[in-house]
């Protein structure tokens, strides 16, 4: 290979570390705006249960309002009902959907009503009892903290996006203090990319988040654990719990949108609709008060096996009736700490019964199948459930458990929780990732190399009638001036040209402007984009923009062969070995019979 070659495994300009620098500000940003949120929960749980004014963090389950905790989320409710027809309507929903939805279909542009009223009335759900998280709407807050600071400069929609998933992740980072995981979920949700243009600035966000949390909140992690190592039984147990957690999954998916198509059959405003939610929250709050609210309490405690079994059914019951039911109304809040907490519960429950680990194992494992199978993001799953813990015995259970779950949803459910949403309101999102195969590929490996040229000196009536008369091979010609390509024409440039009575030979027909050109080394991906910008079905590529030796030309035809090939890899089936009993088939099939 030529010492001169310039092609890198990456792409990458001055504008990643300028992009960089501005995440590391949007990380920071959205590490307050976490802390913000954190504290009006606790704000608003005080006023709601303890008519105190107070940040103090207490449990609404230990509330003594009687049978008047059922009106308590009712008026949540009410409030967020009027907050989202007078505000904006994109506080309605768990946050990430909505934040999914501006980055591939609103060029990541997000309002500062988002940034204010997101956290504003999720802290008021929450508050008043909801059974949400938090990381959801500081998903979205965060997102729209970085979308917001990107408008603010001359960048590109990519690049808002990157600091949009900064912002989102970052604020994940410092509610539960897992960047690992935080970046897992922007590459496996919210990126759609795997690229330095995109990783580095999120990592940077996620990495400042990460130090600066301990300044604002508690260090260490969430739920601290130790569990012992599982045995060769433990594989069949981890099986069974990806499979359960996949059923609760789609169980749980399913349900939601049924109640949220029961709601929109309602001969009432949506702007009720959430009240109408509060009321079963109320009710299940009576019935089971530690269902109430975020929870990382109820959820520590299922980790570590605190709860009897009743306790823990009624807690897995309640919560998911009221989870289901509020959020179907189009409430404020997140799916993440209730997901954790039901998987968790439902570890507990089935535990006693699994064989091959200690039953302090299971919840921790049904808790990140459960994450990995409705979230469709197993990776994340199991590296968030290691951070929250640091039990790194818990890692081969946990990996083989988010796998089957996330392979059972994948199999039985066409969407995920996430994006049944966003395909409801008309857009359909493809999930897999892969290299283009235009990436793959560069200019040199599929231009055509023999090439009929026109010389510049040529006349337009000479070119008419010897390269685009019957005999007429290309629809196109480079044309030449002393070696040097300046310009393509066709019949249409020609005719026009052959009007003009100053134009009389081919150079008059190019003025001094630049020439579109390709260069060998270019990714085919490039030039794809470059025809489909000027409106060209080809282009000449030349050594270098400097003396514009010619070398070739690339057309769109020559684009599709990349695409044909990866045809070929993903469906052509072929055996290249075979077996002592296919030998023995073919041999028969070879004999002749009689």
């Amino acid at each position: 290979m030529s010492k001169t070659d310039s092609r890198r495994d990456f792409a990458a300009n001055a504008r990643l570390l300028r992009i960089t620098g501005i995440a590391a500000v949007v990380g920071l940003l959205s590490t307050g705006t976490a802390v913000v949120l954190l504290h009006l929960i606790r704000i608003f749980t005080n006023l709601f249960f303890f008519q105190v004014l107070s940040d103090q963090a207490r449990s609404p389950a230990t509330n003594t309002l009687g049978l008047w905790v059922i009106v308590v989320p009712v008026l949540g409710g009410l409030v967020i009902g009027l907050m989202a027809r007078f505000g904006s309507e994109k506080i309605r929903g768990h946050g990430i959907p909505e934040a999914i939805e501006a980055i591939l279909f609103g060029k990541s542009k997000m309002s500062p009503k988002i940034a204010v009223l997101k956290p504003l009335s999720s802290g008021i759900a929450i508050g008043s009892g909801g059974p949400f998280g938090a990381e959801g709407p500081i998903i979205m807050t965060g997102g729209a903290v970085g979308s917001l600071i990107g408008q603010y400069f001359q960048i590109t929609s990519a690049e808002r996006k990157t600091l949009l998933v900064a912002g989102a992740v970052a604020g994940m980072t410092a509610i539960f203090g897992t960047p690992i995981a935080a970046v897992l979920l922007a590459v496996e949700l919210l990126l759609f990319e795997l690229r330095p243009r995109s990783l580095l600035p999120v990592a940077v966000a996620c990495a400042v988040a990460g130090f600066a949390r301990p300044l604002l909140l508690d260090a260490g992690p969430l739920f601290p654990l130790h569990t012992v190592a599982v045995g060769p039984l433990g594989l069949l147990s981890c099986v069974i719990a990806g499979v359960a957690c996949g059923a609760l999954s789609w169980t749980l998916s399913t349900s939601l949108y049924k109640v949220e198509d029961l709601f929109g059959k309602l001969p009432l405003h949506w702007m009720w609709w959430p009240a109408l939610g509060g009321l079963a929250v109320g009710i299940g709050g009576y019935l089971q008060p530690r269902a109430l609210g975020v929870g990382y309490d109820v959820i520590g405690d299922l980790l570590q096996n605190h709860l009897a079994i009743g306790v823990v059914v009624t807690l897995l019951l309640c919560k998911a009736a009221m989870w289901v039911i509020a959020l179907g109304s189009g409430t404020s809040g997140g799916v993440l700490a209730p997901l954790l907490m039901m998987g968790a519960g439902l570890g507990a429950v089935l535990g006693p019964w699994l064989p091959g680990g200690t039953p302090a194992l299971w919840p921790l494992v049904f808790m990140a199948a459960t994450l990995g199978g409705m979230m469709r993001s197993p990776i994340m799953a199991v590296i968030f459930a290691f951070e929250l813990t640091q039990d790194a015995n818990a890692l081969l259970p946990l990996l083989t458990a988010s796998a089957v779950a996330y392979g059972f949803t994948v199999l039985l459910m066409p969407r995920s929780i996430l994006t049944e949403k966003i395909a409801r309101r008309g857009y359909h999102i493809y999930r897999e990732y892969g290299i283009d195969p235009l990436e793959r590929h560069n200019v040199a490996e599929l231009m055509t190399r023999e090439v009929k040229t026109l010389d510049s000196r040529g006349t337009i009536a000479e070119a008419l009638a010897e390269h685009f008369g019957p005999a007429q091979s290309h629809r196109a010609f480079p044309v030449l001036r002393d070696g040097a390509f300046v310009g393509m024409i066709d019949r249409e440039t020609l005719l026009a040209g052959q009007q003009n009575s100053a134009a009389r030979h081919l150079a008059d027909l190019f003025g001094a402007n630049v020439p579109i050109m390709a260069l060998p080394d270019e990714t085919c991906r490039t030039i794809a984009t470059r025809l489909a910008v000027h409106g060209l079905e080809r282009v000449p590529v030349v050594t270098d923009a400097q003396s514009r030796r010619l070398v070739g030309i690339v057309s769109r035809s020559d684009l599709i062969k990349p695409s044909l090939a990866l045809f070929d890899e993903e469906h052509q089936h072929q055996s290249f070995r075979t077996t002592p009993l296919g030998l023995l088939k073919q041999y028969f099939q070879a004999s002749p019979k009689g």
